[in-house]
């Protein structure tokens, strides 16, 4: 084993980022900074990488293994990333578009450097550690003590991926391997334990996960390990393919309210729960306020629309007789963070928040209206995708969504009007500069909801009806 490499697997970032570090990390930076921006998780995209640092480095496999597996944390212009690197002299033809260069000097001379996820002896390999846990240098492996999980089982990846890697095994468990990561707990292993521990059945429980403990800090959550739910249909597909077919979608719409209703009381139950007074809200719409006024710089199409808009966010700094709870939230809920399993049931799936906030600020309490503007947007963008335009479609769908979460916490979003606009328009802002940096083809949509927004608010001198749960034919 190389010097570099047995500094890494000791834990000593300090050593690994110093002369031993630079040995192992030089004769691959170049090749780094060639593949890490061309990555669909890599946050930089369409900059030169500035700074490249090596944090840790464990050998899981040595090279003389053939494969040999590397482990990396890099300091890439301040964020952390992860990286699983395969080594080997020669390379199958199966694996040639893992292929990210040939290391012709340092510890690792001679061997094709590549992605190790793609390679399936590499990601056995992970499913192994996590069947054993304990530790290999910076990094520590755990599992549920009353989990048993088989040998033997064959991953694949996870197609459609963004902002981290997924490998399944066997069709029974799927690991998520984050790619930026940051000191703390990732709310994806976090959240669904405590849901788990509150006895909530919504969420995917984990079973393994590991971690990196460096020197000084807290750990950083690496991987998680959770049931993969077979049979299951992606909500956001679920709802495209109704769409398409004219089929109605109202009833899967409620019963995903009521499921949505269902993870926020049991996140209330388990983790704090804060009041918030005029001054903390007023701190919110700030924020939102903020947010805005750096988005229209950016994306030159909402200027017309910037004083329309931030109407909703004065109305919430002005709402003294609000009522706001903050609590542990899903952060970053859509239709494509669904999940209608093979018994017709609803799930909700990666809780780890919008991967470009901080660590940090995914993890504090925010008002539960956060993740359901999120779904009713979603409603939207799925009716905005269809040809012709469906707005009844969506409208019905946002209002069953509604009543079913209603059914479950006794309180319609609706009946929160000043909150509820303030979030939709945050999030629709939020849209609009997400599409203009990434897909600027489907910047349409949130203008659409962005004109609407802008418009004056109806007046609502009562709380929005209810309306009655659809009705379900028999069989």
């Amino acid at each position: 084993m190389s010097e570099a490499a047995s500094t890494g697997t000791t834990g000593t970032a300090g050593a690994t980022a110093g002369r031993a570090g630079a040995a192992l990390l030089d004769p691959l930076e170049p090749m780094l900074r060639a593949w890490l921006p061309a990555q669909r998780w890599f946050a930089g995209k369409g900059r030169d990488i500035r700074t490249l640092r090596l944090i840790s480095a464990a050998e899981l496999l040595p090279p003389g293994s053939s494969p040999g597996l590397l482990h990396l944390l890099l300091d890439v212009d301040g964020d952390c990333y992860q990286l699983l690197l395969g080594l080997r002299t020669g390379l199958p033809p199966a694996l040639a578009p893992a292929l990210i260069g040939r290391a012709e000097q340092g510890p690792y001379a001679g061997h094709a450097v590549y992605e190790a996820l793609g390679d399936p002896r590499l990601a056995a390999l992970l499913l192994e550690r996590l069947r054993a846990p304990g530790t290999l240098g910076p990094l520590r492996f755990d599992r549920d003590p009353l989990t048993l999980i088989p040998a033997g089982l064959q991953p694949r990846p996870l197609s459609g991926e963004q902002t981290n890697s997924s490998l399944i095994f066997g069709d029974a468990y799927i690991l998520k391997v984050f790619r930026r990561v940051g000191p703390g707990v990732n709310p994806d292993l976090e959240l669904p334990r405590a849901l788990a521990a509150a006895g909530c059945a919504r969420v995917p429980a984990p079973v393994a996960w590991y971690e990196a403990a460096l020197p000084g800090g807290e750990p950083l959550t690496l991987g998680v390990l959770q049931p993969y739910l077979r049979g299951s249909d992606d909500g956001w597909q679920l709802a495209l393919r109704r769409l398409g077919s004219g089929a109605d979608f109202t009833a899967e719409a409620h019963a995903l309210g009521r499921a949505t209703a269902e993870v926020h009381s049991a996140l209330a139950s388990a983790l704090p729960v804060l009041a918030l007074g005029p001054e903390q809200t007023a701190r919110l719409a700030a924020g939102m306020t903020a947010r805005l006024a750096a988005t229209v710089r950016e994306v030159p199409a909402l200027r017309p629309y910037e004083a329309g808009l931030r109407q909703a966010f004065d109305a919430l700094a002005a709402a003294r007789g609000l009522t706001v709870s903050a609590q542990r939230i899903h952060g970053d809920l859509h239709l494509g963070q669904t999940l209608r399993t093979a018994d017709g049931s609803w799930a909700l799936i990666d809780f780890e928040g919008e991967p470009a906030r901080p660590l940090a600020d995914r993890r504090r309490p925010e008002p539960a209206v956060r993740d359901i503007a999120g779904i009713l947007r979603s409603f939207d963008y799925a009716a905005r995708s269809h040809r012709p335009f469906a707005p009844a479609w969506a409208d019905a769908c946002r209002a069953a969504f509604c009543s079913g979460y209603a059914a479950t916490t006794g309180r319609d979003p609706r009946e929160d009007p000043v909150l509820l606009r303030a979030y939709e328009t945050d999030k629709a802002v939020y849209e609009a500069r997400y599409e203009s940096r990434h897909r600027p083809d489907w910047l349409h949509v949130p203008m659409a909801a962005i004109r609407r927004l802008a418009a004056p608010a109806p007046p609502h001198p009562h709380p929005h009806p209810r309306p009655q749960p659809p009705r379900r034919p028999h069989p």
